[in-house]
């Protein structure tokens, strides 16, 4: 049973940082393709990072030179170092991973096998 745990939400100022963990189980997670992804009520989903089983990685355009994703391929965690957090960054971050090949141009729009239950970033001005 594939199983994905966000924490490391809260709550910053602007200019911030937070570090967010996925735990999983249940699956190989060397072969999977993982991503973050960000919820904000009213706008679409928005894919905010993702690695694949190569360690190619792709960011949002919102969040490159910012954010970044990571995994550990020992403990089977998954994280994104979040820097000079902006109030546009606030929004339920959960993770994702799917068991696909996944071409790198469609890892922040393409709809992953399994998520987590998201875990909350607030950031105030």
């Amino acid at each position: 049973q594939v199983q994905l745990q966000e924490s490391g939400g809260g709550s910053v100022q602007a200019g911030g940082s937070l570090r967010l963990s996925c735990t999983t189980s249940g699956f190989t997670f060397s072969r999977y393709v993982m991503g973050w992804f960000r919820e904000v009520p009213g706008k679409p989903r928005e894919g905010v990072a993702a690695i694949d089983e190569d360690d190619i990685t792709s960011y949002s355009s919102s969040v490159k030179g910012r954010f970044t994703i990571s995994q550990d391929n020992g403990k089977d965690i998954l994280t994104l170092q979040m820097d000079s957090l902006k109030p546009e960054d606030s929004g339920m971050y959960y993770c994702a991973a799917d068991p696909r090949q996944i071409r790198d141009y469609l890892l922040l729009t393409s709809t992953y096998a399994y998520r987590g239950q998201g875990t909350q970033v607030t950031v105030s001005s």
